[in-house]
């Protein structure tokens, strides 16, 4: 069924956008009058345009009204509750039309609901937006409807992305104090060298007496701020661009995955990262009844990590050939023994997807309690930092008065 979007006037005369879907224009202008609203404008939107318009405002680029991931997780967790209340699919996709206000993503939905019409499947209609409905979402309505538990994955998917996001939320609440600080107090010294120090140090210009190290050391800092400071900037500019560059190569995408996981202070904490976001991942796969070889191919991808991917796509052919999971983790430097152990006994028990979900559940606190432990430590050594360089910019000043007042003397 053609899906058309709308202009239309309210009895009071204000302007409303929306999306139907009718057989024809005309039925579309006459479903619109039904609900009593006028109809200015109407015309069909294709699946194609619609794919594009999903493609774009997942990215965030169309007019402010971005699909937030929120907005997905909410729509996962209705349709859950609309299938489980015994409701079918088409009407159950409708009534999410109805309630969705972004008009982008009622426009997505709206040709989902046309695809299903059609007789394809849930898996398929979401498929044709993949920048909106990551592999792990496909996959698992995949199994839920090839298990006839569809609504019970949804929930699931819902409580899985409301997970993350509420993770993501206060790792990035916690960072915005200390980053914030950081900014202010970098503005300030650059301020602080660049105009106020010239005005002071202009005192020893006319003076015969030879500056101490310190002085001249700030002096030419400070010249450099105030005639260079383009370039400064370029070139702080410049090297984080070739900084990214380097990572997006494969090459130095390994080197910086390697550093992560080898590097003193953040070893630790990208390896729970990874741990945990393995865990969970592949819980929630196992849980939905995706298998556990395609499970792990899914896994590699979101782990954030071409090393650790490519050790998850090893361990896929070792299970083919008979090998366990824990059997092919265990020893490795990467993988905490505490998850293959959790492992074996899961595999042991036939319960490996609770396991992980335990596991999951225990490095996700040790990962937020670390980096809660990590900001609080920021503060007091940017307060440490910033006030050895104010404390070098007073000493530098100083130094030259108190020669000058011994001379006088």
């Amino acid at each position: 069924m053609p899906v058309y979007e709308f202009i239309a006037l309210t009895n009071a005369g204000k302007k409303l956008k929306g999306v139907i879907d009718a057989d024809s224009l005309a039925a579309a202008r006459q479903k619109i009058r039904g609900q009593g609203h006028y109809p200015v404008e109407c015309r069909e939107t294709s699946a194609k345009s619609a794919a594009g318009a999903a493609s774009l405002f997942s990215r965030q680029l169309h007019l402010g009204q971005p699909i937030r991931q929120q907005e997905v997780h909410i729509a996962t967790r209705q349709l859950a509750t609309l299938l489980g209340a015994g409701i079918p699919l088409v009407p159950a996709l409708n009534g999410l039309i109805e309630q969705t206000g972004n008009r982008v993503f009622k426009t997505v939905l709206a040709q989902i609901k046309e695809a299903v019409n059609e007789g394809n499947s849930l898996t398929t209609a979401l498929a044709d937006h993949p920048r909106l409905f990551s592999k792990i979402y496909i996959n698992m309505v995949r199994a839920g409807e090839a298990s006839g538990s569809l609504d019970v994955v949804l929930e699931r998917l819902a409580e899985f992305g409301e997970n993350q996001h509420a993770i993501r939320s206060r790792v990035k609440a916690a960072l915005l104090y200390p980053l914030f600080m950081a900014v202010v107090g970098v503005v300030v010294l650059f301020l602080l060298i660049a105009f106020i120090v010239p005005s002071i140090t202009s005192v020893f210009e006319g003076t015969q007496q030879a500056l101490p190290t310190p002085t001249v050391v700030l002096i030419a800092i400070s010249a450099l701020l105030k005639q260079f400071w383009w370039a400064v900037l370029i070139g702080v500019v410049a090297a984080i661009a070739a900084g990214r560059w380097f990572i997006s190569t494969p090459a130095g995408r390994r080197r910086w995955d390697r550093l992560k996981l080898t590097a003193p202070g953040v070893r630790d904490l990208s390896i729970k990262t990874a741990s945990a976001r393995f865990s969970r991942t592949l819980a929630s796969l196992l849980q939905s009844g995706v298998s556990l070889v395609t499970s792990l191919q899914i896994v590699k991808n979101i782990v954030d990590n071409v090393l650790l991917a490519d050790l998850i796509n090893a361990a896929c052919g070792e299970l083919e050939k008979g090998s366990s999971l824990s059997q092919f983790f265990r020893g490795n430097e990467w993988f905490p023994p505490m998850l293959v152990q959790m492992m074996a006994v899961g595999e042991q028990s036939g319960a490996l997807d609770k396991m992980l979900a335990k596991a999951a559940d225990a490095y996700e606190k040790e990962v937020e309690a670390k980096i809660l432990a990590l900001t609080s430590m920021i503060e007091p050594v940017m307060i440490l930092v910033m006030g050895v360089v104010v404390s070098f910019i007073v000493v530098s000043i100083l130094l030259p008065i108190f020669e000058m007042n011994q001379l006088i003397r």
